[in-house]
Parts: structure tokens; sequence; C-alpha cells
């Protein structure tokens, strides 16, 4: 437990966590709001990375220990929040240009 954070994300590590983020949020439709999230609270990233693992004890039984710690390294970097948020902007464009095919 105490070997967190010893070793950056590697680049596929940081790809599948972001893609499994935009998943879920398209999967709940909530892609608008979580990019206003996001960029609400770009600044405070870094904070909320620590805030995740000072608050793991009560996070843990719901999010998995992997999991908290794997995106609490993630929202560490600001540049990811913006990845991600990119990655819900096309999300929603590919979305919505399904949409208007099927019409």
């Amino acid at each position: 437990m105490f070997d967190l954070w010893k070793e950056p994300l590697t680049e596929e590590e940081r790809n599948q966590l972001l893609d499994r983020a935009a998943q879920e949020i398209q999967k709940r439709k909530m892609e608008t709001p979580a990019i206003l999230f996001l960029e609400m609270h770009k600044p405070l990233s870094y904070v909320a990375s620590h805030a995740a693992l000072a608050f793991a004890p009560f996070l843990v039984p719901f999010l998995g220990f992997d999991n908290l710690n794997n995106y609490s390294r993630l929202l560490s970097e600001r540049e990811n929040v913006e990845r991600l948020i990119l990655r819900l902007v096309n999300v929603g464009n590919v979305a919505g240009k399904a949409k208007e095919a099927k019409c």
C-alpha cells in the first residue's frame, strides 16, 4: 500500500483508463454534464486526486482499491483531464453523426 504513485502511468494504462471513463460516461448519456464538470474543476484535478486518497477508506468499498489508485494517478495530471474532455467531445460527435444518419 505504501508503493502508491511510485511509477507514473504508462501510455497504455492511461489510454485504458480514459477509454473506460469515457465509455461509462457515454453509457449513462452524461457527456455534456461531464464535460462541463471537468472544465470547471480542471484546475482542482491535482487536489482532487489527493483528496481521493485521503477519503480512500470511504471510497474503496464502492470503487475498489486499484480503480481508486489508478484514477487518482490519472487525475493528478491536468493534461489527462483535457484528454478525457476531448474523448468525450469526440464520442459525442460520433454519436450525433450516427443519429443524423438514421434520420
